[in-house]
């Protein structure tokens, strides 16, 4: 069994217990913050690294990253 199968069960055995609307919330709120964990250490990481600084941050902050949308191969 991979990792990943392994995290479904636990995900799943955990969401069982689940019995109202605030433990959903709860849980959602874990899981998020588990990542955003995650995230932090990951960033400070590459801070602390060198990888990244504060002229790098402020390049994030200007640029514009979104997918530009090609209507025409979409249609029929």
């Amino acid at each position: 069994m991979s990792f990943s199968q392994m995290a479904q069960l636990e995900l799943m055995n955990a969401l069982n217990s689940i019995t109202s609307e605030a433990e959903l919330k709860e849980f959602r709120d874990l899981v998020a913050n588990y990542f955003a964990q995650k995230a932090q250490k990951a960033i400070d990481a590459l801070w602390n690294d060198g990888s990244i600084n504060e002229n790098t941050i402020e390049q994030w902050g200007a640029e514009h990253m979104r997918t530009p949308y090609r209507y025409a191969s979409h249609r029929s």
